[in-house]
């Protein structure tokens, strides 16, 4: 069957479809990863983008449960030069092309991707269509001019209820702006006790679970769409190490007075980036459309950590008072590479010195009160 993408500016490609029939819309970005394909298509930072991939051979190793960054995949289109349609690996559940049916999404093939990313490049991210029905080029335009700007995708991503993966080590509450799955198995592994709640818990809210450290994870959009949790990280600044991955980056970096714009085309796939501090490079994997004007940062009393090699853009903060951080990239990758995990340790390093420096009561006596005074409230 075939099937087009038409571009805002005019651009048709004509291909074959798979996955599912129909039609679909979105921003239409670029990544630039040669694996982990699965990985990117349930990362919640592409919700409701058509998704490019610059590596020409994608499905060769069909799709694996175990391998999901969320419950299910957040793209809206894909967008590929040669699909494979069988599999061939020992630990497939499905082929590519019948997960997105399942998903109901819609995907192109046989198209020349270099020549899409060059126009993203040159001209920036835009809006697409992709449909595998007959409509003219005329009506499809029309169609593409009503696809309104991503709004809320947070909301959409984030999780909608409290949950918990218990632990005996620091208790950490992870602020999901729309987090991968990644981010929670290093913590677990650390044998940290986390508590996962939704992007507008508050402060307050945050208290009463009597945190070591927070933890803003990654999430889609824009991070000035969210100032309800802006509000409440620039309330805990100070209170509680806070450590910032990708959109929770950009949000440590506005609750302290910087302010972040849209790039061009983004960052999405593995890229290099400096240790400002050692001046030592390694490989991170991003996914972002925004990034931090470095002309804000020291007005927000924060000092630049990390800084991309290609762009110089800014890929990592501190704060110059407080014990907070924040890197652009994922340190918890999924897809690779893994050169920055350590900042997980980083961070638990942190609590644990900002705990030897405010002690407070271990946290069964501080339970034993609290249910102490609860139950002689219910006595009188």
């Amino acid at each position: 069957m075939q099937a087009r993408l038409l571009l805002e500016d005019g651009t048709l490609f004509t291909g074959l479809a798979f996955g599912a029939e129909g039609q679909t819309g979105g921003e239409v970005v670029f990544t630039t990863g040669m694996f982990g394909y699965q990985e990117l298509l349930t990362d919640p930072s592409f919700c409701g983008q058509l998704v490019t991939m610059t590596y020409p051979l994608i499905g060769n190793y069909g799709i694996s449960r175990d391998d999901f960054e969320s419950i299910r995949p957040a793209i809206s289109g894909l967008v590929v030069r040669h699909h494979e349609p069988v599999p061939s690996n020992w630990r497939a559940q499905y082929s590519l092309d019948q997960w997105l049916k399942e998903y109901n999404i819609p995907a192109i093939s046989e198209i020349d991707t270099r020549m899409l990313t060059r126009i993203l490049r040159e001209k920036g991210t835009m809006k697409g269509i992709i449909t595998t029905g007959t409509e003219r080029t005329e009506e499809l335009q029309e169609r593409l001019g009503a696809i309104p700007q991503l709004q809320d995708q947070v909301a959409h991503t984030s999780t909608k209820s409290i949950y918990t993966s218990p632990g005996y080590g620091e208790r950490i509450v992870l602020v999901d702006l729309g987090a991968k799955s990644g981010i929670l198995r290093d913590l677990t592994q650390r044998g940290c006790d986390v508590i996962v709640v939704p992007y507008d818990t508050t402060a307050e809210q945050i208290r009463k679970f009597n945190p070591d450290g927070v933890l803003l994870s990654n999430g889609p959009g824009n991070p000035q769409s969210i100032p309800q949790t802006i509000e409440t990280v620039r309330e805990l600044l100070g209170e509680y190490p806070i450590f910032g991955i990708c959109l929770g980056h950009q949000v440590f970096a506005l609750a302290c007075g910087a302010t972040a714009s849209k790039m061009n085309f983004g960052h999405h796939g593995s890229y290099p980036v400096k240790n400002v501090s050692s001046n030592r490079c390694h490989m991170a994997f991003k996914n972002h459309n925004y990034t931090i004007n470095e002309d804000s940062v020291d007005a927000a009393n924060l000092e630049i950590t990390y800084k991309n090699n290609n762009d110089r853009s800014v890929e990592g903060l501190k704060h110059k008072t407080y014990p907070a951080f924040s890197v652009q990239f994922h340190p918890e990758a999924s897809p690779g590479p893994y050169d920055s995990k350590y900042l997980f340790d980083e961070f638990l390093e942190m609590i644990r010195t900002h705990k030897q420096s405010n002690p407070r009561k271990p946290r069964q006596i501080e339970l034993a009160e609290s249910l102490r005074g609860e139950l002689q409230y219910a006595q009188k």
